[in-house]
């Protein structure tokens, strides 16, 4: 699935509660590792995946985690040995546990790349790329962008077999609650045009 939608717009839910139907529905699978995985390219919105994951999750057996840097690995360690079904992850950090070993995701059934465009801006191409090769390549692919350049396009053709594309809004379209405003300036008064804005 390749889906087009602005940030605010719903995405957590469209590819949460489809998932959270799938790995509640019988299963010949077993193991400790996760069976769903969202890639995402901030802490703060990994925490917030994991939030209403949580919420979705609470009257159910189902467990996960979120992992990202910026703090000590020891408690994520933890969680993860102790079992999930949904792993919510920076790309960074899950390389450097997948290298250390406390992660395999050979149980991968659904990846979910969320906020792709961002996660390409930040320069992560790399990291998803090793990321993607750890997974089972018969898993179902989630592939969500608030915009679609040339680059997210070329990314989705090569990691995407086929796929169901959704578009939401136009390309490039911000939300509906972002005000925008341009000001025409001179480059040397950008920095004094911005010190004042703020």
């Amino acid at each position: 699935l390749m889906a087009s939608a602005q940030t605010g717009t719903g995405k957590t839910a469209a590819f949460v509660l489809p998932a959270l139907q799938h790995l509640l529905a019988p299963s010949k699978k077993s193991g400790i590792g996760p069976r769903v995985l969202v890639l995402t390219p901030t802490r703060e919105l990994a925490s917030q995946i994991d939030d209403n994951v949580r919420n979705y999750c609470k009257n159910s057996n189902l467990r996960s985690t979120v992992v990202f840097g910026g703090i000590p690995q020891r408690r994520q360690v933890d969680a993860i040995r102790r079992g999930i079904d949904i792993l919510i992850a920076t790309p960074g950090r899950l390389l450097d546990l997948c290298n250390q070993g406390h992660i395999r995701l050979g149980d991968v059934e659904v990846l979910v790349l969320d906020e792709a465009d961002t996660m390409l801006d930040m320069g992560f191409i790399h990291d998803i790329k090793k990321i993607i090769k750890q997974c089972p390549s018969d898993r179902q692919t989630l592939f969500f962008s608030a915009t679609m350049p040339d680059n997210i396009r070329s990314l989705s053709s090569s990691i995407l077999n086929d796929p169901l594309r959704i578009q939401i809004a136009a390309v490039s379209s911000a939300a509906e609650t972002v005000e925008q405003k341009v000001y025409y300036v001179r480059q040397s008064d950008k920095k004094d045009l911005l010190v004042h804005l703020l």
